[in-house]
């Protein structure tokens, strides 16, 4: 158990054994008479909804507990209540009604009519699986979506995937025409320059339906539709298949963290009641987001998240989730404000068990689904146990997101001159997890691009960029972030605990923010896209940039360097140089603004040392002060620098803002 590998967890030890022993208990309540499998009772998504049956019939079922009475309306019968469309209640909170085959038709639009004590409104079906909005009114309507002929699948999924290097990305944004991109413009124009990149998964943003473009799809309204903006269901899934035939890993951003709070669009107040699947009262809306916030202790809130889970995975073949707002969905305050010191704030009356119980519940089948399937936790608030499995009382996630990294790197470049930067933090905050947790590291992701922020690049150069990023300029501001947005990137990899992320442009240092049309923009898509232009034109610093990621991925992933741990063997902090090394890899940063050091030695293993990538190469737009291939042999002799271990020292030439990466040959 995870308080037998960390003895500071000893004292929750009944707090963790009782979760556990909850976990047990639901799951064996939500998997009755199917021998706890989550996978065989997790299948609202095949009773609810709309389905044609082998006669060619139809039939639709809802859950809505406080409706009195509920009809199916749309383009069948100019959506007026009838009759002939009414539903009739079976039990327990649902409402079904059969319907011959020619009373609807392919590509209809509907929705539902729900009437209880005091009022009614017009309701886009829970389990809905395509919601598209109309482009005058801008209402959104569910849409009957049948294919005569159901898309074959042609590719298995890839293995397992032991170091995710991920590629975040965004399927509207992704095009360089000012609109909407869509998944087969995706398809042809992004994932062969993904594969190019070396990046073995793809973290797709915004599937779930949302309302609101602009929200980067972290409003969700229909959790079981497809996003209409980018295209077809089956052009999704040719996506998918051809990820797969790539080797790619498709992972989503899976919001089960909150709702809308759209009552024509969403779930709130779904059936008049505010607390069909959430909290009632103030408790069921979040104070920041402006959303509702899921009551993962109700059984049908949990059914019908756990249904949604094995959905996109059985559908759409998805290999796994990034789950987002973690932190927000186990504490009752949502981690507002808080600061986590020490490890009560994990176990107090802040803590929703619910919502661990849920989250644990969710790793479960999502194994069961796909053994080798790729979980990942983002939680700021580095709750134990997230990422450890359930076997040992953990939560169950693959691996947790690393966020305190980006917020570091951010900290120093805006609050600290270069000379003032300490290699013992940087060394610190780039290895500090738990021994018992994978992690992914990022220098920056879609976050640090949105407007009202910057991303590395642009903290680097500011307004230089506009001026000077083609290669006959000369600026030593922009000399400077070139050299540093290598180096960021390079140790915040070569550190991680098991995996990295970037966001789609940020490789080559896409130069500004993303901002999604709104009204206080005029409704442009000019910063809602990505100028992949800059990155293939040759006489521009951006394709180095893009250059120097491909080959740091390809080295990373093809040596397979982060199955070694990471062992520091110095931390010089008057002449600003980190070296570690894993496994048979050394990597030397000098992160000295103005000097070079010419025979620099540190304590190192014994060995012939090859140098085989340093980021002073030409084609990464440096001068050249290295020589690749060139080879060192550490010399018998005890260094009084860096790590005691050893009793060999090694020397190398460190220009200044360089770094460099050895491989032992001997």
């Amino acid at each position: 158990m995870i308080y037998e590998e960390d003895a500071l967890l000893l004292p929750f030890k009944p707090i963790i054994d009782c979760r556990h022993e909850d976990v047990i208990k639901t799951r064996r309540f939500l998997a009755k008479g199917h021998n706890s499998s989550l996978f065989k009772s997790a299948n609202n998504y095949l009773y609810y909804g709309l389905h044609r049956q082998s006669d060619g019939s139809w039939i639709f079922r809802e859950w809505a507990p406080n409706a009195t009475r509920i009809y199916l309306i749309g383009d069948f019968n100019n959506f007026k209540r009838t009759d002939q469309y009414a539903l009739t209640p079976v039990g327990e909170g649902t409402w079904e009604i059969h319907l011959p085959e020619d009373a609807i038709h392919n590509h209809d639009l509907y929705k539902l009519f729900i009437e209880w004590p005091g009022g009614g409104g017009e309701r886009i079906p829970s389990y809905c699986r395509r919601a598209v909005q109309d482009d005058n009114t801008k209402i959104f309507c569910a849409q009957v979506w049948e294919n005569e002929k159901p898309y074959k699948w042609r590719y298995k999924r890839p293995g397992k995937v032991e170091h995710p290097l991920i590629y975040e990305c965004h399927i509207g944004m992704s095009g360089e025409e000012e609109k909407i991109s869509t998944f087969n413009e995706f398809r042809s124009n992004v994932l062969p320059y993904i594969k190019e990149l070396g990046y073995n998964v793809i973290q797709i943003m915004a599937l779930q339906e949302h309302p609101y473009y602009g929200s980067f799809g972290y409003q969700v309204a229909n959790f079981y539709a497809l996003s209409s903006r980018f295209g077809t269901p089956d052009d999704f899934k040719l996506l998918v298949d051809e990820a797969h035939r790539l080797g790619i890993t498709v992972i989503m951003d899976l919001v089960h963290s909150h709702s809308v709070s759209n009552v024509n669009e969403g779930l709130s107040h779904f059936d008049g009641r505010d607390d069909i699947y959430f909290h009632t009262g103030s408790q069921g809306y979040h104070p920041a987001w402006n959303s509702r916030c899921f009551n993962y202790g109700k059984s049908e809130t949990q059914m019908f998240l756990l249904s949604n889970i094995k959905f996109w995975m059985e559908e759409y073949r998805i290999d796994g989730f990034r789950f987002d707002g973690v932190t927000s969905m186990i504490y009752w305050d949502h981690g507002l404000g808080r600061i986590f010191m020490g490890y009560e704030p994990y176990f107090d009356m802040q803590v929703d068990n619910d919502a661990l119980i849920y989250l644990t519940l969710a790793n479960i089948l999502i194994h069961e689904i796909h053994h080798d399937a790729l979980t990942i936790a983002e939680d700021v608030s580095g709750m134990p146990g997230m990422a450890a499995p359930f076997e040992c009382g953990g939560i169950g996630f693959d691996f947790r997101m690393a966020m305190g990294i980006a917020d570091n790197w951010i900290k120093w470049i805006k609050e600290l001159r270069d000379e003032n930067w300490s290699m013992g933090e940087i060394w610190y905050q780039l290895t500090n997890k738990r021994k018992d947790e994978k992690t992914i590291s990022y220098a920056e992701c879609h976050d640090q691009a949105m407007v009202g922020d910057k991303t590395l690049i642009f903290r680097l150069m500011d307004k230089e960029m506009y001026t000077s990023m083609n290669l006959e300029s000369k600026s030593f501001i922009i000399d400077r972030g070139m050299a540093l947005h290598k180096m960021i990137r390079l140790a915040t990899l070569a550190t991680s605990g098991g995996g990295y992320l970037t966001f789609m442009g940020n490789e080559f240092g896409h130069p500004e923010w993303i901002d999604f049309p709104r009204e206080g923009n005029n409704w442009s898509y000019k910063y809602a896209r990505r100028q992949w232009d800059l990155m293939r034109a040759d006489y521009l610093r951006y394709r180095p940039l893009m250059l120097f990621d491909a080959d740091m991925i390809k080295l990373i992933e093809e040596n397979d360097i982060l199955s070694s741990e990471a062992e520091l063997l110095t931390q010089d902090e008057q002449k600003k140089v980190l070296v570690f090394r894993r496994g048979d890899y050394i990597f030397a940063f000098n992160f000295n603004p103005s000097q070079s050091f010419t025979g620099y030695g540190f304590s190192a293993p014994d060995g012939n040392w090859k140098v085989i990538m340093d980021s002073d190469e030409k084609r990464y737009n440096g001068y050249q002060r290295l020589s690749l291939g060139e080879e060192h042999n550490s010399i018998a002799i005890r260094s009084s620098n860096g790590n005691q271990n050893y009793r060999n020292t090694l020397y190398l030439y460190l220009p200044s803002r360089v770094c460099v990466v050895l491989k032992k040959i001997k």
